[in-house]
């Protein structure tokens, strides 16, 4: 081993025991107590634990209610995720385009919800989805449409969430699509503008090209975001209305704290992480085959 290379492992040693005591140690303890029946008998007395083997996992899929949570969370990541991927990337294009005025105010004031308190805003967009004194309602009254029981309805509660969500986070992956699109070199504008080229096949041929590697970094952050879903419905519905809006994490935290089902909660810990991991591989494969840098 070269002096630079010790340099090296010297210098990262303090981050790498912090990495493994925070996050390697947790989960390694976390894998062990999704083997066993831990809850809270053995939280008084360790000597109540038994080892179960897989049957936390084989019980969790026999749960009604972990595949509503399941169901709930697909449906949250598969319309939330394009939404908001779709709303940074168009506030991006505005924002980066010649025509837009007050850029910094607006990059501003569009960021400023990803760094607000999401408990904070979360309880105001109760109030504004409030089925008798909402704002939201009163606009629609005055264009002759009913008022939605937004939070109250089954059918509506998770498109409300949905909809909170993409508004408080879309301003984080801006910031990213717009540093990207700033990275572009004008010169291929203007010389696909001399051949001819609208902006609509500037947009497709080097705009979408050239942003391949940041879509892929924004969508795997997005969709590993979005499948981490609790905050919004425990603040909003309380996993309500009919469960409708009971996510993967909402019903880890019920096990784990509500019911004391320690085991249980790790093992469902578990299975979210193999799906964020199996879809962040599919995502990767897929960057791959379209030769995404």
């Amino acid at each position: 081993m070269t002096a630079a290379a010790r340099a090296g492992l010297i210098l990262a040693f303090p981050a790498l025991s912090v990495i493994a005591l925070f996050f390697f140690v947790p989960v390694i303890i976390a894998l062990a107590l999704s083997l066993t029946d831990f809850d809270i008998y053995a939280l008084a007395d360790i000597h109540n634990l038994r080892f179960t083997g897989l049957r936390n996992y084989v019980e969790l899929l026999k749960t009604p209610l972990f595949w509503s949570a399941l169901g709930n969370t697909l449906y949250f990541t598969s319309v939330g995720v394009p939404l908001s991927i779709g709303a940074s990337l168009g506030t991006a294009l505005l924002l980066h385009s010649r025509l837009a005025r007050f850029r910094g105010f607006f990059r501003t004031a569009l960021f400023a919800p990803v760094v607000t308190t999401l408990v904070a805003v979360a309880v105001i967009w109760r109030y504004l989805l409030h089925t008798r004194y909402g704002l939201i309602n009163y606009g629609l009254a005055h264009l002759g449409i009913a008022p939605i029981d937004w939070l109250g309805n089954p059918h509506f509660a998770m498109p409300s969430i949905i909809m909170f969500t993409v508004w408080k986070n879309f301003g984080y992956n801006m910031v990213i699509f717009l540093a990207a699109l700033q990275s572009i070199p004008e010169e291929l504008y203007e010389a696909s503008g001399l051949d001819g080229a609208g902006w609509w096949l500037q947009f497709r041929h080097i705009t979408l090209p050239m942003l391949g590697p940041t879509l892929l970094l924004v969508s795997i952050l997005t969709i590993a975001g979005f499948f981490q879903l609790f905050a919004e419905p425990y603040v909003m519905t309380q996993g309500g209305p009919a469960q409708s809006t009971v996510s993967v994490l909402y019903f880890m935290y019920e096990q784990g704290f509500k019911w004391w089902n320690l085991g249980t909660a790790s093992a469902v810990a578990f299975v979210l992480f193999l799906m964020m991991f199996t879809v962040t591989a599919l995502q990767m494969g897929v960057a791959r085959r379209l030769a995404i840098p």
